[in-house]
């Protein structure tokens, strides 16, 4: 007795109490779960309260029909298997049984194997049809919830089903079903009825990674595709079925992620320029002044080109002073303009910068530096958004943005007298602080790469990367003149390296200087051993470096990725 046969339900119809009882024994030896009904009402109240696998009924009950209670069944409970008997087998009767959707009909008086036997037949055949009807179900489940779209085409190459997914996306409709699938339009490029008719025929699966497809939205998108033939138990191949994933929304936090590793000529991916592009965004369609602050050569020029060029006003001039290599009298002329025969030398009408800049933005570099006349003068253009040519009375009216720039303390400035307060508050209405290269030295890898680039396209060279002593060195090095500095490195050591690989000995002096102090200190303060790094905890690592976490993925002997990932999952 199997498992499957104390599951299995079977009820006999029969008229004959004898036949019933016989019958019933006979089965339940067998292990299976037997109720006998006299007549169709009796038969119909089993069926109410329980669901049958197998159910045989005589085809004639008394003076009722066995082929009525049949149709019943047919039409209420499609799932069981029915099995008649008759005491006067005819043709007729036979034939109308097996139309009407019996399994099978035995003769009376019945066989004892052949009852075993059919009743395992009938009951083989029912679970082979639940398997059936239980893989549809999970294909409907997964077709009719599926957040990828899923379409299928049979061995024709026609379209055979779809679900609510490609239906809403990609425009199918029921009205397709049986259409050859290479005519049907649906205002796309078809990439996936291409992919399914390829899987058909060649009867292999087809991979296609983001490609681009434009559905009957309208809105391009990006997706991947896998089509796969669909093969019988028997090898045959009756159709093909593809996964169409969209991966639009992927691809843009992809395209996002690159970049912030660089915004607007600004390289660097480093949590603190992550800050910073924030900043920028939502500066950009502003129209405050912004003062940023920050060392020599952090790229303070690049951070104002950045709100411009993000901004409504890119439309507009992007137009730059550097303040500090002007004179009062000239950098006035440069700022403001002046007419004809203003000083000795002005033989023609000027254009300021100011009325340059109009409708767009003015980058005043190295704003500490002005003088006091001139402090005065830049005031009245914040406060009135007007200001005169030298030389001239006219107010000359201008929509410019202000972003100013300084390596400088202005506050200090302000409390020595050498800056006007009045000023410095119009200036300092946002401000922003650039960081020093040796606070993110997490983006010297993205830094020394893009420089590497720069300068093999500009000297034709051919350089790949710097040595891991080199990278080591910046790693330790203080960097004072922050990115141009490092950049000068770069350019330097390509012009001098004769190998694809920057070593120590390219780069200048003062930075080879640097590595033998570095030497030096590691020799002073012993480094943790193999054994140490071993039992490193991230903490004990962090501390190790100084907080450098290049130099703590180093000990612990991991990428810098993994460690963003460990620290990440730990403050999470």
């Amino acid at each position: 007795m199997s498992i499957r046969q104390l599951h299995n339900r079977i009820l006999l119809v029969d008229d004959e109490n004898g036949i019933r009882f016989a019958l019933g024994t006979l089965l339940r030896k067998e292990g299976y779960l037997v109720d006998a009904a006299a007549d169709i009402c009796e038969a119909r109240g089993f069926l109410r309260a329980n669901p049958y696998d197998l159910i045989y009924i005589d085809i004639t009950l008394g003076k009722e029909n066995g082929i009525d209670l049949l149709r019943e069944i047919r039409k209420t409970f499609p799932a069981s298997q029915v099995v008649m008997f008759t005491g006067n087998p005819r043709v007729e009767s036979a034939a109308e049984a097996v139309r009407l959707g019996a399994f099978d009909y035995i003769c009376k008086p019945i066989r004892i194997e052949t009852l075993i036997a059919v009743t395992k037949h009938a009951l083989s055949s029912k679970a082979l049809a639940d398997e059936r009807e239980r893989n549809r179900a999970n294909l409907d489940a997964i077709f009719r919830t599926g957040s990828d779209g899923i379409v299928m085409i049979d061995q024709n190459g026609c379209l055979a089903q779809f679900n609510t997914t490609s239906e809403r996306v990609c425009g199918y409709h029921s009205d397709l079903i049986g259409s050859d699938a290479a005519t049907i339009n649906l205002g796309c490029f078809g990439v996936c009825r291409k992919a399914l008719a390829e899987s058909l025929h060649s009867k292999t699966t087809r991979e296609l990674r983001r490609v681009e497809c434009c559905p009957s939205s309208g809105k391009s998108r990006v997706i991947s595709i896998t089509a796969t033939p669909v093969t019988e138990l028997n090898g045959v191949v009756s159709g093909a079925v593809a996964i169409i994933r969209d991966e639009t929304q992927m691809v843009e936090m992809e395209r996002s992620l690159q970049k912030r590793g660089r915004f607007h000529g600004i390289v660097g991916a480093s949590e603190v320029m992550q800050r910073v592009y924030s900043l920028i965004g939502s500066l950009a369609d502003m129209p405050t002044t912004v003062l940023i602050n920050g060392e020599s050569g952090t790229g303070k020029e690049l951070v104002a080109g950045a709100l411009h060029f993000s901004g409504t006003r890119s439309r507009g001039p992007f137009v730059k002073v550097n303040c500090s290599a002007l004179s009062e009298h000239l950098l006035e002329s440069e700022l403001f303009g002046h007419v004809r025969g203003a000083f000795t030398g002005a033989i023609s009408d000027k254009i300021g910068r100011f009325q340059k800049a109009h409708g767009g933005t003015l980058f005043l570099d190295e704003i500490g530096d002005i003088s006091p006349a001139i402090q005065m003068r830049l005031l009245r253009v914040l406060q009135e958004s007007e200001f005169e040519r030298v030389g001239d009375a006219t107010p000359i009216k201008v929509d410019v943005r202000i972003v100013a720039a300084t390596n400088k303390n202005l506050a200090d400035m302000v409390a020595t007298g050498m800056f006007r307060s009045d000023l410095y508050y119009r200036l300092n209405v946002v401000r922003m602080v650039i960081p020093p290269l040796r606070e993110r030295l997490d983006d010297l890898d993205l830094l020394v790469a893009n420089f590497i680039t720069l300068y093999n396209n500009k000297l034709s060279k051919n350089i790949t990367a710097v040595s891991d002593d080199v990278m080591e060195l910046f790693h330790s090095y203080q960097w004072p003149g922050n990115v141009r500095e490092l950049e000068h490195a770069i350019e330097h050591a390509s012009i001098l390296s004769k190998a694809s690989i920057i070593s120590l000995q390219d780069l200048p002096q003062d930075l080879s200087e640097s590595a033998r102090s570095a030497t030096t200190y590691q020799k002073h303060f012993a480094l943790p051993t193999l054994a140490d790094t071993a039992k490193m905890t991230i903490g004990d690592a962090l501390a190790a470096a100084d907080g450098n976490k290049a130099r703590a993925a180093r000990l612990l002997g991991i990428s810098r990725m993994t460690l963003y990932r460990q620290l990440e999952s730990q403050n999470n």
